[in-house]
């Protein structure tokens, strides 16, 4: 059996008094791209929230890498999370170095007693130059457009050489011109090896390399499956209760 990345079972999660996630099942291999897509609403927060344990289920189980017991700071090191909250915590004057550094002592900026090393500084250096952000490197996050935020904090999910990434809404307020900089970002790193979830509302978030879609409505697995049979106009419209029509071009879906 190949190695498995992420499996939840039966996992349902209350948020005050109403049910987020609703006995949701499924299993994402190592290696194995996916996106998660449905409306707002659908459960996509909690179910990240839940994979991070920063909410825990009231029934089932979480397990990632086949482990269900987890030490937070840990699992920050196997799973990079990117998320739309993190760009509005760096607000200080740090700049982009710092910000990536920063995902080794899993903080906002450096502090004093954050010892960094030599190969810190190194491997922060390797990532920005991949990333194709070394221009920001002495640049204050609070000067950066949001393309180039978003791009810094996926280079600093990648301090820990993580397992995989989780990005949550990854282009949500960018421009045409941001997003295509920060698919081009996602789609190098999938290339280079790196497990991709992608979790959105938005059809560009789903890039080529995307294999399997995950559809999730009012805290419910509605469908999963191959990309090309589950992102089709038929299933989309029913997922968001409106008349839908996509095409597909390049490997991309768009609404036409």
């Amino acid at each position: 059996m190949s190695k498995t990345l992420l499996e939840l079972k039966e996992v349902t999660v209350r948020r005050g008094d109403r049910e987020a996630l609703k006995s949701i099942s499924f299993r994402i291999k190592a290696g194995e791209n996916v996106a998660i897509f449905g409306p707002n609403g659908s459960g996509k927060s909690t179910l990240i929230k839940t994979i991070t344990r920063e909410c825990y289920p009231s029934h089932g189980s979480v397990k990632i890498l086949n482990r269900e017991m987890w030490d937070v700071f840990e699992l920050r090191s196997r799973l990079g999370i990117v998320t739309p909250d993190q760009s509005g915590m760096f607000h200080d004057e740090i700049t982009g170095r710092e910000a990536v550094l920063s995902g080794f002592f899993s903080s906002v900026g450096i502090w004093t007693n954050n010892q960094v090393t030599r190969e810190m500084g190194q491997k922060t250096r390797r990532i920005l130059k991949f990333l194709d952000v070394s221009h920001l490197s002495d640049r204050l996050m609070t000067e950066m457009s949001s393309g180039e935020a978003q791009r810094i904090l996926i280079a600093r999910s990648l301090v820990h050489n993580p397992s995989a990434l989780v990005l949550d809404e990854p282009t949500t307020s960018l421009d045409f011109t941001a997003v295509a900089e920060v698919q081009r970002v996602i789609r190098k790193l999938s290339r280079s090896g790196k497990n991709m979830i992608v979790v959105s509302h938005n059809l560009h978030d789903i890039i080529p390399e995307i294999s399997r879609v995950i559809l999730l409505r009012a805290g419910e697995i509605v469908m999963d499956g191959p990309k090309q049979e589950i992102l089709t106009s038929q299933n989309l419209s029913r997922l968001f209760a409106m008349p839908i029509k996509i095409a597909q071009e390049k490997g991309y879906y768009h609404l036409t």
